[in-house]
């Protein structure tokens, strides 16, 4: 099995900074796809995609190009709900893995909340990004990174 790419939905991404060093610590890619602004890095273990500026560009872009046992960054449930049967590693920038067992409950209650914002029974304010999240996201990306190269060298 190759070794594993890390792919980030980097579109508001709060833990860019993050990803990098867990990358460079493992000797790990990262490609980085969104739709503009993306800083440019002379380090060759890292690559900037810009997608067209369509609503899912970036999405499909990544979902085109994900492997099995890739990691794949992302805030974005549907875009998880997309590359958890391709056997891709997701996780959320809070730390939270998205796996077989656990995307069906996120999308029902992204579907839930989106529901409620609709009809006025919430204002869908989201909690901010705390330094809690910071901190679970690199232990759960490192975690989840072990896990990768592992398999990459064993096998499933």
């Amino acid at each position: 099995m190759p070794a594993p790419a890390i792919y980030v939905d980097a579109d508001a991404c709060p833990v860019k900074a993050e990803v990098l060093k867990v990358a460079e610590r493992h000797g790990v890619g990262v490609t980085f796809v969104a739709n503009g602004g993306l800083r440019p890095s002379r380090d060759p273990m890292v690559r900037n995609v810009v997608v067209s500026k369509g609503a899912d560009a970036a999405d499909d872009w990544i979902v085109e190009h994900v492997r099995p046992n890739d990691v794949a960054v992302t805030a974005d449930i549907p875009l998880a709900a997309r590359l958890v049967p391709l056997g891709a590693h997701v996780l959320g920038p809070t730390g939270r893995p998205f796996t077989p067992e656990t995307i069906g409950m996120a999308v029902a209650m992204r579907d839930l909340k989106q529901h409620l914002r609709e009809t006025g029974e919430s204002k869908g304010y989201n909690a901010g990004f705390s330094p809690q999240d910071r901190s679970r996201f690199l232990g759960e990306l490192d975690r989840i990174l072990r896990r990768a190269l592992k398999s990459a060298t064993t096998g499933p």
